[in-house]
């Protein structure tokens, strides 16, 4: 209890050293750019549609009895924010050697701001998401998803997935720091990851071994979850509810110990 009053106190202690890099990395993403923060919105937008044309007429995918559309973009603003806050969060602590030399900061601070930083923009996109779901109301996509009281079970699964982010996002930026290696390995694993989610296609496409085995897969989790109830109107049920919750605790405490264990050690590594 007294080690988490302490980790919760250091927190507030560093909050605004942690609002001000987050706010570097808003700067330094849309300098110079004439749209500027309204890319966090066309960006999703524009890649629904370049995937939909891609996947639904070139492909043929389709999953029966849903609205393509806004499966798609659900499980396409899912994974984007996960990859992209992992891997800026896994080369946090190293591109930011400089500064941790000169003063003392918390060395957990890098990774947790990237992942929020990736997170604002996450938030940003549920914008155009929230505004296609509407749109399947006057046709798009085929069928209806009607919003429904369970959408405020949403904000908990986002959560989750934040908090597993920075579990993963801890323990990657504490082995790249012994390990290089780790930034070329990673892209690898986040490519057949991607291929192991179903983003764009169901594994009900699959056979029954292989969707048994996709099942593990933890982001796997969260898209059906939240499709569950987006797509279908439905309670996804406490038992998925407290899986996911299960998943991001876990993530975040194996992340944690790691990084806690071998954070005194990284300055013999610059």
């Amino acid at each position: 209890m007294k080690k988490i009053k302490s980790i919760i106190a250091n927190f507030k202690h560093y909050w605004f050293l942690m609002t001000q890099l987050i706010s570097r990395d808003f700067k330094v993403k849309y300098k110079r750019s004439v749209l500027g923060v309204v890319w966090s919105l066309l960006y999703p937008v524009l890649m629904l549609g370049v995937m939909t044309i891609v996947f639904s007429n070139m492909f043929k995918f389709k999953v029966d009895g849903v609205n393509y559309v806004v499966y798609l973009m659900t499980g396409i603003i899912m994974w984007n924010y996960f990859a992209e806050a992992s891997n800026n969060a896994m080369t946090s602590v190293v591109v930011n050697f400089g500064l941790i030399n000169k003063v003392y900061i918390p060395k957990y601070i890098f990774p947790i701001s990237k992942c929020l930083f990736v997170g604002i923009n996450f938030v940003l996109t549920l914008i155009p998401w929230f505004g296609i779901i509407l749109l399947s109301y006057v046709g798009l996509g085929g069928y209806t998803c009607h919003v429904n009281i369970y959408y405020l079970l949403l904000p908990y699964i986002f959560i989750c997935l934040l908090l597993f982010t920075i579990g993963v996002g801890l323990f990657l930026s504490c082995v790249s720091v012994f390990l290089r290696d780790v930034f070329y390995i990673y892209g690898i694993i986040i490519t057949i990851w991607n291929y192991m989610t179903p983003v764009f296609y169901s594994i009900e496409i699959l056979p029954k071994t292989l969707q048994t085995i996709f099942k593990f897969n933890p982001m796997y989790q969260f898209l059906t979850t939240t499709r569950e109830i987006v797509l279908f109107g439905n309670n996804p049920g406490l038992m998925n509810l407290g899986i996911l919750g299960l998943i991001s605790v876990v993530t975040l405490l194996i992340g944690g110990i790691v990084f806690k264990k071998n954070q005194d050690k990284f300055i013999y590594y610059v």
